[in-house]
């Protein structure tokens, strides 16, 4: 997952769009940037993309960004969303592994309630001070977690620390990274405001890359080949992205759900980010 495209779920008009487009994830948006009006339309809009074939059938990371557990609208987002072709659920103001837990039991009744047979996997978003305390117990709270994400807007802004000293970001980073690994899952870098500062955007991404993030969250299409080219695989990565396709078409012609690959159960976001990897250089 070199790059992470956002997409805002009130513009159904991208969606295509960035599907065809570089990112190698799409994170549809459902949270700050559609308006409490849009909510609706933009959840049933999110929902019908992806169930769609389309879907289905790219080399594509799905990712859904829901509202927070404790907004009126966090139920009504998982019933649309919870779908087959939903590769991971980005959850944001995540504080307690107590609430991540009662996010996954809604989470759980919304999969029963639409049929869905693999359980979602999910991005926690790391983007407060309490969360980032609690980093490491909420990333191995529950088999779900495939991910961390930084965000640090919300970390940073209501407490005053300077967004741009490059030193608050890699300390940032580097404890997202540590809680990261010591629950076995991945991190990822999360997004650059400014776009207008190309050499900013690639220094940090650069950084986030070198402390094993796995790539860089984008708000505009024009960071895309920045990320990808800041997060581009090696030739290990390459090979063990062949040997998950690989196994993926074996367990598939086996009638297999769930295989594994150098000793580690593989799943959809994992195809899903070898398919992406191989769809860059081959």
């Amino acid at each position: 997952m070199r790059s992470k495209l956002f997409v805002p779920g009130a513009r159904p008009e991208l969606f295509n769009k960035a599907l065809a487009g570089h990112a190698d994830a799409l994170s549809l948006d459902l949270e700050d940037s559609v308006l409490p009006e849009l909510k609706q339309q933009a959840r049933e809009s999110v929902g019908e993309f992806v169930a769609s074939a389309a879907v289905r059938d790219a080399a594509k990371l799905i990712i859904v960004r829901v509202n927070a557990p404790d907004t009126t609208h966090f139920e009504a987002d998982l019933h649309a969303v919870a779908r087959p072709g939903l590769a991971l659920l980005n959850l944001p103001k995540i504080e307690s592994v107590a609430a991540l837990l009662d996010a996954i039991d809604a989470l759980e009744r919304a999969e029963a309630a639409n049929g869905v047979s693999e359980p979602i996997r999910l991005l926690v978003n790391i983007e407060t001070p309490r969360s980032l305390a609690y980093a490491s117990s909420i990333a191995a709270a529950h088999p779900r977690v495939a991910g961390l994400q930084l965000g640090l807007a919300d970390l940073f802004e209501p407490h005053g620390i300077e967004r741009h000293d490059v030193s608050n970001v890699h300390a940032a980073m580097f404890a997202v990274k540590m809680a990261a690994a010591q629950a076995g899952v991945f991190a990822v870098d999360g997004a650059f405001a400014n776009l207008e500062d190309v050499d900013g955007f690639r220094a940090e991404a650069q950084m986030s890359r070198r402390l094993g993030f796995v790539g860089k969250s984008c708000i505009h299409p024009r960071q895309v080949a920045l990320a990808n080219e800041a997060f581009a695989p090696t030739e290990s990565e390459i090979e063990h992205a062949r040997r998950i396709v690989a196994a993926a078409r074996r367990a598939e012609n086996a009638g297999r759900g769930a295989f594994v690959v150098d000793g580690k159960m593989i799943d959809l976001p994992f195809l899903k980010r070898a398919q992406a990897i191989l769809a860059t250089v081959e």
